[in-house]
């Protein structure tokens, strides 16, 4: 049923986006809610609605083979307001050290979310965010493979990204042990002004792609739509329909 869903989706919307779904293309349908609170826990039952997918681990930047592999999987859901992200990641240390916002947090364990609304522009927003709970916002403009972040110059409560974190098996701390930790987060399309000036319709397409750092042992780098190794590699990202 959601394969002929799917088929007519992309039937029935092909002039929202100029780029054509492949066969290899990675497709995830995105379903609609009303509006939750995040706890860091995905206890809302607006989750039930959702179904997991899973990161694969993946080579990263100079890595000739993958770093070791922990179960991840990630929930979208979509409102008349923004996105929701839900990130369960099996873990073994939080390593996590950095104490501020829009820091470096891609240089210890981390998860990520690029969107990329506007595919006749080649601009699409990177939300970073660590154990800890801190957080990295950035649009993206990537000409050809040259590319510059560029933090909110007005970041309050009409635009702010909602988040919060849990450790599970341990504490949430600095180079705790645990079991593992999750990070709910939700990014109101205000965020993404002007590449995103309106919420999406059913049918709507967007380009993204998802991803995890962890720095246990060895870094091990994952994906949703896997890339050559650096993960703006944006016309490698997946297609994401809204239901």
């Amino acid at each position: 049923m959601l394969k002929k869903i799917t088929t007519l989706l992309l039937l029935t919307t092909g002039f929202l986006c100029p780029y054509n779904i492949s066969a290899q293309d990675s497709v995830l349908i995105i379903k609609k809610t009303s509006d939750f609170k995040v706890d860091g826990e995905g206890n809302a039952k607006n989750w039930s609605a959702a179904n997991w997918f899973d990161l694969q681990v993946q080579t990263g930047p100079k890595q000739s083979v993958p770093g070791k592999a922990f179960p991840t999987k990630v929930k979208m859901l979509y409102s008349d307001k923004g996105v929701y992200f839900l990130f369960d990641c099996t873990d073994k240390k939080l390593t996590s050290t950095i104490m501020e916002d829009f820091g470096t947090l891609f240089k210890e364990d981390v998860v990520e979310v690029f969107l990329w609304p506007d595919t006749a522009e080649p601009i699409y927003l990177e939300y970073e965010i660590s154990p800890l709970n801190y957080e990295l916002a950035i649009l993206v403009p990537n000409l050809n493979g040259k590319m510059q972040g560029w933090k909110p110059w007005f970041y309050n409560e009409t635009n702010r990204v909602q988040h919060e974190t849990s450790a599970q098996g341990g504490q949430k701390k600095s180079m705790a042990s645990v079991e593992g930790w999750k990070a709910e987060f939700f990014i109101p399309y205000a965020l993404m002004n002007p590449i995103v000036q309106s919420p999406p319709k059913s049918g709507t397409r967007w380009r993204g792609n998802f991803y995890r750092i962890d720095y246990d042992s060895e870094t091990a780098y994952y994906s949703w739509k896997k890339t050559s190794g650096s993960f703006h590699e944006f016309n490698k990202f997946g297609t994401l329909i809204f239901e």
